[in-house]
């Protein structure tokens, strides 16, 4: 089965949003590889900082149906679309990887994600998958994080 790797955060209620989050995928999806919570600053704005995670999904829905879910969990939760891109958010939830596919369109959705330049996205897939290769550059998400550093 398809392994997906997310991308979470949230800046406000972020303890409430994220743990609702992980239950929920835990509902559907049955065990998630969570890796640990860290904190930072927001990226491309000034706001509260974020409290970001990743984690590691199994399934058989296809990446847009995917997509299209993750996407109305966070509007469960409150996300603004109306806002600029770069602002305060309830939760965000991104698929970074999905196997090896690479993918760019339809929209805003892009595989792998340019968000993983940041460390609030690598570091913490890092902690759970330092071994995964990125289909983009050939690289383990370890050998892209030694090179950050």
């Amino acid at each position: 089965m398809p392994k997906a790797y997310l991308s979470l955060g949230s800046n406000q209620e972020p303890e409430k949003h994220l743990a609702q989050a992980v239950s929920t995928l835990r509902d559907t999806f049955g065990g998630v590889v969570l890796s640990d919570w860290i904190r930072t600053q927001a990226v491309g704005f000034d706001g509260p900082d974020f409290i970001n995670g990743a984690a590691i999904i199994e399934t058989d829905w296809d990446v847009h149906t995917l997509d299209h879910w993750l996407h109305a969990l966070e509007d469960a939760h409150g996300r603004r679309r109306d806002v600029p891109r770069f602002s305060s958010r309830t939760l965000d939830i991104d698929i970074i990887f999905y196997d090896d596919l690479m993918l760019d369109g339809p929209g805003n959705l892009k595989i792998p994600r340019p968000e993983l330049q940041h460390a609030f996205v690598l570091e913490p897939l890092v902690q759970i998958a330092p071994d995964f290769i990125n289909p983009e550059n050939g690289m383990t998400l370890a050998e892209m994080a030694a090179a950050r550093r």
